[in-house]
Parts: C-alpha cells; structure tokens; sequence
C-alpha cells in the first residue's frame, strides 16, 4: 500500500507562485510514475504533469511553460512548481500515482486546494 501526502496549496494571485509537494510512503518500489491531478468544482479530474522514475515528463497544455514538476527518487517526492498563475488554475490539487504495469494514474490523495484570485 502507498500513501501520497500533499503540501504547498493555499491562496495566490494571479500571476503568482505556488508550490507543492507530495511525499509517498509505504510500498514505495511499486511506483512507476508520480504526478498530480487536479478537480475544479463541475469538472472531471485532469492530468497536470507527470514524470517517471527515469525523468520522463508531461504536461497538461494548460500548463506548459508555466508549471514545472521535479521529484526527488530516493526519497519518493515530487514538486510542482507553479508559476504565473492565473484564476483557472483554482481546483483541488492532487498527488498521484502509477504503479509498474499499469497505465494510468489511479491513485491518489487527500487533495490540497489552490485558489488564484484575479
């Protein structure tokens, strides 16, 4: 079992900068890939970025060029730096994770909320 532990949300401006973190514990060696997610009120949860245990990385067209994600492998946490913010970024934010031999991100945490203001 993994757990995904989010930090680094709150309140920003826009054209301001967050950033987030996500620790995951537990069966760490199971983890292909870890990325975040995100969920604004009456939308479906979208992929934002990606990066595999190799340092492969993607990102959701949205936020490319404006969000950059890091991770650190031996200690299983990855980052999401976003920069320019604007107020469409404002969602529910979460860590996810894919395991070897799957596909997709299907599993997450908890959530942090970001709120861009105008």
């Amino acid at each position: 079992q993994v757990q995904l532990v989010e930090s680094g949300g709150g309140l920003a401006q826009a054209g301001g900068s967050l950033r987030l973190s996500c620790a995951a514990s537990g069966s760490t060696a199971s983890i292909a890939a870890m990325g975040w997610l995100r969920q604004a009120p009456g939308k479906q949860r979208d992929l934002v970025a990606e990066i595999t245990s190799g340092g492969r990385t993607n990102y959701a067209n949205s936020v490319k060029g404006r969000f950059t994600i890091s991770r650190d492998n031996a200690k299983n946490t990855v980052f999401l730096q976003m920069n320019s913010l604007k107020p469409e970024d404002t969602a529910v934010y979460y860590c996810a994770a894919r395991f070897w031999g799957q596909s997709r991100m299907n599993w997450w945490g908890q959530g942090t909320q970001v709120t861009v203001s105008s």
